[in-house]
């Protein structure tokens, strides 16, 4: 979609501002290098770079800084990226809800959930399905916001909103889960476990390498206060990109981490990875497929409904 917005200065003259140059500045903004943002917006690289010289030209500023091969926003760059991402998202949200609403004979479904959960369960099965799918990755929160204004039509979440309209059908359970590699000593760690002493437990856990998503990881932090009552003071040693990273690297290297058990079941029944503890109390989450009651794309919602449920 092209915008094109009209400014009529105090000379009457007449400048012209492309949205796709707001566009690519918030990529470049949220990506934080100019690569990110091509992948991001489907264009090339020179074209990014050409809309933000053109959009730099515009408001006469520099909107980043080159630094260690990223893009880091300038102090206008930052006031001008809290002015637009709301108006922009509220566009991008418009553009999504006239693409549908024009739609007559393939409906489009959107479906919100992690990463992990596509990878694991969704990706396999799309070439089954005789109409259209698009997948959002965000946080739960936002995924239900989505689901509510009818932006997308499903979201896979362990979260409940109050929403009225909005069903929520439980469907499975997941456990978070101490996972190892497959070279840890499991009988040592047993032999440990059986003393019930906390501090010497820790001691053994911090002895190993671990593996996150990030520092702040939630099923790491969770799984810790649960156990210990309090949380952890050690930085995991590899941040991968997702949890699905964590089992392959765990797969081919040595080391821990906590995630969800579905992720890996396969792995360990392969003995490439150990399950090693549920914890002294199980953290189990409800997974819920929420949708609109009202929805108009009912078969098509049941059909996605019961891969969700033969594959968890």
């Amino acid at each position: 979609m092209w915008i094109i917005l009209y400014l009529y200065h105090k000379n009457n003259a007449i400048d012209m501002v492309n949205l796709e140059w707001y566009r690519t500045f918030k990529a470049i903004y949220e990506k934080g290098t100019l690569t990110a943002a091509a992948d991001a917006l489907f264009i090339s690289q020179p074209g990014v770079s050409l809309h933000l010289s053109s959009l730099e030209s515009y408001v006469g500023a520099k909107l980043f800084d080159r630094v260690s091969k990223r893009m880091v926003p300038t102090e206008r760059g930052k006031v001008l990226y809290n002015a637009l991402i709301e108006p922009l998202r509220a566009l991008e949200d418009i553009e999504e809800q006239f693409q549908r609403s024009t739609e007559k004979n393939t409906p489009t479904i959107g479906i919100g959930m992690c990463f992990e959960t596509f990878q694991y369960i969704l990706e396999r099965h799309l070439h089954k399905f005789d109409f259209n799918i698009v997948t959002k990755f965000s946080d739960y929160k936002e995924l239900l916001q989505k689901l509510e204004t009818g932006i997308i039509d499903v979201v896979i979440t362990p979260q409940k909103s109050n929403t009225k309209g909005v069903e929520h059908i439980p469907f499975s359970k997941e456990t978070i889960v101490l996972v190892g590699s497959s070279d840890i000593n499991e009988k040592e760690f047993k032999d440990i476990l059986k003393k019930k002493n906390p501090t010497e437990l820790i001691n053994w856990l911090m002895s190993n390498k671990w593996y996150g998503t990030s520092n702040d990881s939630e099923h790491f932090k969770r799984f810790w206060q649960t156990n210990f009552n309090k949380s952890p003071n050690f930085r995991q040693n590899y941040i991968v990109p997702n949890l699905n990273s964590i089992i392959r690297s765990l797969s081919i290297g040595t080391g821990l981490a906590i995630v969800p058990d579905f992720l890996c079941k396969d792995e360990a029944e392969k003995g490439l990875v150990k399950i090693l503890w549920k914890g002294h109390k199980k953290l189990v989450n409800q997974l819920y497929f929420a949708y609109r009651k009202n929805t108009i794309y009912q078969k098509e919602t049941e059909q996605i409904l019961e891969i969700f449920r033969s594959e968890m």
